[in-house]
């Protein structure tokens, strides 16, 4: 057990310099308005795909579901095949519209669906929440984790993190953060998938020992766990399964930080490919964490266990004391780079958001191209500020697993947003009044939910479904009331809907 070595650290530190490296290399060109976010439309598909996957795998799924799986079951495995409802759906439904549109951003669609730009800067203002809640979250837990296996302060892991993610991401708009998601997340694909191979290679018995462990010793599914309730409010493999599903669907659709990788392409093919590129990839990776989660729950039965050998910190414990001097410090490396690639992501698409969905919409004037870019830097800034200090305060709180609380989280707040995107394509009548009440009814249902009703009562799996129910079940019926009393017989804006105008 030679842990983490000086050797490490050197390759610790060059990897994070040569990121920064990376991301101020691609901001050479000066990226002015648009382009700042949306890119200038060089970069190809499959760097996107593999931002996209990047964006989606954080810290949170690289050590939590390996935690998962080594505690527990493959249960958290099935959320993974929301995926399979997800894309198809995304694909089928809601990409041929934003290509059309020619969309800014995910909340310009709801003004362009529903003429209102009080929507556009609700939904702008739901997404900020998230993402500065989500970005606190992918800091902290991983510099939790290495500061605990290097002695490196905490505090001072998170600052570095931000500093440097603010960096390329304030100089070099979207651009810089596409390629530096690219590098990030083909070293973590490689680096994982060594883990895994590293791992069995290391386990008497190999790969058959863990299967013969997930049939034995009900490691894959628990004996008692239900596959199908017909209760839906309750835990299932089914409901995980559906309800992560509409949760992934509702980050493709009303998620900034993903539906800005959309916005740098027209040509529905490519984002078809780059769906179905993310998906494989994020399918591939899960699978990959759960074997080395069962895999490690097999080595540590034939091995003495490492120190800092919590649920969340049992694979980067592995790291660090089990694999070979260098390529510690290169997986950790990619672990602490992660949180960067998501950080980074998130301050450009809150950017974006702030100022092209509030700013421009509240601002009499038009923004010129070079104030836009101006704003997003410094909007940029402020909220990687604010996040790195919340990070830290959540460094000095407990979650148990970060995984399903961030589920827990992003459920309730973005499940709200996908209603009101759902509500606008998939029906013709519903309107502004119809929407607004139907995301006030949602709110007040999902609030209820998530702080008044018992935890065990209301599967967290269920919160989107509940939300898009609530939304459909009050916005439909309150927009056709309207317009018989108005006498508004207006139709949706062309191409806003499924339907054919």
């Amino acid at each position: 057990m030679q842990g983490f070595t000086v050797i490490d650290l050197v390759i610790l530190v060059v990897y994070l310099a040569a990121v920064l490296f990376a991301g101020l290399h691609f901001a050479k060109k000066e990226m002015k308005g648009k382009e700042y976010f949306k890119g200038d439309g060089t970069v190809p598909w499959w760097v996107t795909s593999v931002s996209i996957f990047a964006t989606l795998l954080s810290p949170i799924s690289f050590l939590s579901l390996a935690g998962n799986s080594y505690a527990g079951t493959w249960i958290m495995w099935f959320a993974q095949l929301g995926m399979l409802l997800a894309i198809p759906l995304t694909i089928r439904f809601f990409l041929p519209i934003y290509s059309r549109l020619c969309i800014d951003t995910a909340y310009h669609y709801l003004e362009l669906r529903f003429g209102s730009k009080g929507l556009r800067v609700l939904g702008a203002v739901m997404f900020i929440i998230y993402q500065v809640g989500r970005m606190s979250i992918i800091m902290y837990l991983p510099c939790m984790v290495l500061g605990s296996l290097t002695g490196i302060s905490v505090n001072l892991l998170i600052i570095i993190m931000g500093v440097i993610a603010i960096i390329y991401s304030y100089t070099g708009g979207l651009k810089s953060v596409l390629w530096t998601d690219f590098i990030q997340g083909s070293v973590l694909l490689i680096g994982v998938t060594f883990s895994l191979v590293y791992l069995l290679a290391h386990i008497d018995g190999g790969i058959g020992t863990i299967f013969n462990v997930l049939g034995s010793e009900h490691k894959f599914l628990a004996a008692d766990q239900p596959v199908f309730n017909i209760n839906i409010l309750k835990d299932s493999v089914f409901i995980m399964i559906v309800g992560a599903g509409f949760n992934t669907m509702g980050s493709y659709v009303s998620s900034q930080d993903i539906v800005q990788r959309f916005t740098t392409t027209t040509d529905t093919k490519r984002l078809n490919k780059m769906m179905l590129t993310n998906g494989a990839l994020s399918i591939f990776i899960a699978t990959v964490f759960y074997l080395i989660g069962t895999g490690l729950y097999v080595f540590y039965k034939q091995n003495t266990l490492p120190p800092a050998a919590a649920q969340d910190q049992i694979f980067a414990s592995y790291i660090a004391f089990e694999l070979p001097i260098g390529v510690t410090g290169l997986l950790l490396a990619a672990i602490y780079a992660a949180s960067q690639s998501t950080l980074s992501t998130g301050l450009n698409s809150v950017a974006a958001s702030w100022t092209l969905d509030i700013q421009a919409r509240l601002t009499k004037k038009e923004l010129s191209f070079e104030l836009q870019t101006k704003i997003g830097q410094y909007v940029s800034l402020i909220v990687g500020i604010f996040s790195i200090v919340v990070s830290m305060v959540l460094a000095n709180g407990g979650v148990k697993s970060a995984y399903e609380w961030f589920n827990g989280f992003m459920g309730l707040v973005l499940g709200l947003l996908i209603g009101t995107f759902i509500l606008g394509a998939f029906t013709k009548s519903a309107n502004t009044f119809g929407a607004a009440l139907a995301f006030i009814a949602a709110s007040i249902v999902m609030v209820t939910i998530k702080y008044f009703v018992p935890a065990e009562a209301v599967s967290i799996w269920s919160y989107s479904l509940i939300s898009i129910a609530v939304s459909l079940a009050v916005g439909l019926p309150a927009s056709m009331i309207y317009r018989k009393v108005k006498g508004d017989t207006s139709v949706p804006a062309p191409y806003t809907t499924i339907y054919k105008n």
